[in-house]
């Protein structure tokens, strides 16, 4: 974790128990910087399991084996090590995962494709197999921990912890989520985000669980960018332990899944959210809200190509409102627009519309608003009806600073 807090950081807030799952941490020393490096997390017989992988064909076999073993539906156990990303490390960095997970299954005596392990920091080095041994057994030991503490343990060049709580009533019964995340930078999730676990009391099949991971990911975490890399480790886990006892949401027809679904997506809103507000080097927090698109998917990538241009960021971050950049970016894309249709604002402020610059446009609102930490940019692209809502940060010096010396 970073000494440095984000000026968009929020507190932790208070994150409820969740029955059948118990976290703890340890130190594992991946890293020479004195503090703890190992979640580990233990959950009761039968968890079902859902996951959304990295898309990054330079995967860690972390991402590998748990995109496998998600699958089969079941887990028993998490572990989260910080410092070291395991990727691109050959079978050295696969043998070390398959290590700790027999170790874990071991002791619960449970099958070891029960046990996810997850991997962030430095890419290219392998996991040392006596530190990942040591850290387990002193896990496997270690005293329950609260949720923040899990979190900052797995934190890298985060500056604030990051955690969100839901709830949801499913016929009479409640049920509640209490979540977990971790990132900075290598932000541009091309199906999940970073390091990201959702632990929840309900009763869920792993097929309806998948499904609605699934759908909450491509309207979340697939909507926000940092710096457009997509990292070689994301994974996001949704972990249901059951121990709600509502009745089992079998699909979703069964009653009361919609309120989980919309619980669910609250949840990996909140956490999508939190990430890009520590976005390295971030001093502001930038909604893009297009519409008028031919679908919803087409917007969500006109949404991108503006989120992740440079030029955009940068002029953000420079309060500058120069809405040409943004023009660019609709037209890079891609995706179906017509210059004569496009309609650019900034805080609902349009400077143009209609392909043209507004002959009354008074810039003192623009300006203001450029100003402050949270920035909106609206587009219509005006010839559809597709819209999505993409989240990033601006482009600061700081970011530069963050990654000129990053391994060490």
């Amino acid at each position: 974790m970073s000494d440095a807090i984000s000026p968009l950081a929020t507190p932790f807030p208070p994150l409820p128990a969740i029955a059948g799952v118990t976290p703890r941490v340890a130190r594992a020393g991946y890293k020479d910087w004195g503090r703890c490096d190992l979640t580990y997390v233990e959950l009761a017989e039968g968890t079902a399991v859902a996951g959304v992988f990295t898309k990054n064909v330079c995967c860690s076999s972390e991402v590998d084996l748990g995109r496998q073993n998600a699958k089969l539906g079941k887990a028993r156990a998490l572990v989260v090590n910080a410092g070291n990303s395991n990727a691109f490390t050959g079978y050295r960095g696969r043998e070390a995962v398959e290590a700790i997970m027999a170790q874990v299954a071991d002791r619960l005596g449970c099958a070891k494709e029960e046990v996810f392990v997850s991997s962030t920091g430095v890419i290219g080095v392998p996991l040392p197999k006596d530190k990942a041994r040591a850290g387990i057994e002193a896990a496997l030991v270690a005293e329950p921990c609260g949720w923040e503490e899990a979190a900052r343990t797995i934190g890298t060049t985060d500056t604030f912890a990051k955690g969100a709580t839901a709830t949801a009533m499913i016929g009479g019964t409640k049920v509640t989520f209490s979540a977990i995340i971790k990132g900075s930078g290598m932000i541009a999730p091309d199906m999940a985000t970073m390091l990201g676990y959702v632990f929840t009391d309900a009763a869920v099949s792993p097929a309806f669980l998948q499904e609605s991971l699934s759908a909450a990911n491509l309207r979340t975490f697939s909507c926000i960018t940092v710096d457009s890399d997509t990292s070689t480790s994301d994974t996001v886990l949704a972990l249901a332990t059951g121990q709600a006892g509502n009745a089992l949401l079998v699909d979703a027809n069964s009653p009361g899944a919609d309120a989980f679904a919309a619980a669910l997506h609250d949840i990996c809103r909140q956490l999508a959210h939190l990430v890009v507000k520590d976005g390295e080097g971030a001093q502001k927090f930038i909604a893009v809200s297009v519409s008028g698109a031919v679908s919803d998917e087409s917007a969500r990538r006109i949404g991108l190509a503006i989120a992740n241009s440079p030029l955009v960021k940068t002029a953000i971050a420079g309060e500058d409102a120069n809405w040409g950049r943004v023009v660019m970016a609709v037209g890079k894309a891609g995706e179906p627009a017509d210059r004569d249709r496009l309609s650019i604002g900034f805080g609902g402020t349009w400077a143009a519309r209609d392909g043209q610059p507004l002959a009354d446009y008074d810039e003192a609102p623009v300006a203001a608003h450029l100003k402050g930490r949270e920035i909106s940019i609206e587009v219509d692209i005006g010839l559809g009806d597709g819209r999505a809502t993409v989240w990033t940060c601006d482009l600061t010096h700081g970011y530069i600073s963050i990654n000129a010396d990053y391994r060490s």
